[in-house]
């Protein structure tokens, strides 16, 4: 009687083989990732609500696998935009959350290629159910502004994307 033991190691995909971003928070990663962090985007909503969005996400070289809202994306940016603050997590209510439209200016600072981004965040997607958003920018480092379509604070990072 024996015992053996696998160990398997994060790679990095094949040109044919499926990105498993977010596959698993154990499992192998097969794609090459760079964390994306804002600071928050304080706003006006809903006549005189004050908002305030929250982003994080990856940029990544993809492509992307079946199970993704973005399947086959490559070289893009998937942000998760929350709304509002809870001081007690999830079980607590969330402040700070009005309806408004997400509004994400994008430039790649290698490329020269630009665009723009929208997505309407209802006040409901807080951090436990945050609204996803995918930036097709290409490779390089890239200038992302996130903006509302109501007055507003806009926030401005700059990441790099395999």
């Amino acid at each position: 009687m024996g015992a053996a033991m696998v160990v398997a190691a994060p790679g990095v995909a094949g040109a044919a083989e499926p990105c498993q971003l977010g596959w698993s928070n154990v499992g192998p990663r097969t794609c090459a990732m760079t964390d994306v962090g804002m600071a928050p985007v304080w706003t006006l909503g809903n006549g005189v609500c004050a908002g305030m969005l929250v982003t994080s996400g990856n940029a990544f070289d993809g492509p992307l696998a079946g199970y993704s809202d973005a399947r086959g994306a490559v070289h893009s940016i998937e942000l998760r935009i929350s709304q509002g603050y809870s001081p007690l997590g999830e079980w607590g209510s969330t402040s700070l959350a009005c309806d408004v439209t997400a509004i994400i200016d994008w430039r790649n600072l290698d490329t020269g290629q630009s665009g723009t981004t929208s997505r309407f965040i209802p006040a409901t997607n807080t951090s436990t159910r945050p609204m996803f958003v995918y930036v097709g920018t290409g490779p390089g480092r890239v200038q992302l502004t996130m903006r509302t379509d109501h007055p507003n604070l806009p926030v401005t990072t700059e990441v790099f994307v395999p």
